[in-house]
């Protein structure tokens, strides 16, 4: 499905569990960002039908799912204060972390695990730690045969 993303969806939503971005009038919306989300590793998370300037109705990306596709598509700084000024709600954090470390086997994961822990600081390595030390932990559970994930 074909879908606006990007600084133009963080135009457009519901502001009231995040606040997006706040340079409306200054986006050109005769050619809003789009991606496919048959292309993406986050599949149709996140998307919703919205009003779009000059389109009408169209799926867009919530803020969280557009700061995640700035990042998948190495949009760095585009991205940057997302975690401040894009989403500015912690309850979120985990709900991204998670969606991010899809990307954990891309060749640009330094990239990406650079730009998570700039935004996220602490945050961020307690998460991965955790994330590893559970890989860790299934690899011995399959390699003693007590193993209690499929």
């Amino acid at each position: 499905m074909r879908y606006v993303t990007g600084m133009h969806a963080l135009n457009l939503g519901d502001r009231t569990s995040t606040p997006g971005d706040w340079h409306f009038s200054a986006m050109d919306w005769q050619h809003p960002m789009t991606l496919e989300s048959g292309h993406s590793p986050f599949g149709d998370y996140g998307i919703t039908p919205q009003d779009v300037p000059g389109h009408g109705v169209m799926p867009v990306a919530s803020h969280i799912r557009a700061c995640l596709d700035l990042i998948e598509q190495g949009l760095y700084g585009s991205a940057q204060g997302m975690r401040d000024d894009f989403i500015a709600n912690p309850a979120y954090d985990r709900e991204i972390m998670d969606q991010v470390w899809k990307l954990h086997t891309r060749r640009d994961w330094p990239q990406i695990d650079r730009f998570m822990g700039h935004e996220y600081l602490g945050r961020w390595l307690d998460y991965k730690q955790d994330r590893q030390h559970d890989t860790k932990a299934r690899l011995m559970g399959h390699r003693t045969g007590h193993c209690d994930t499929p």
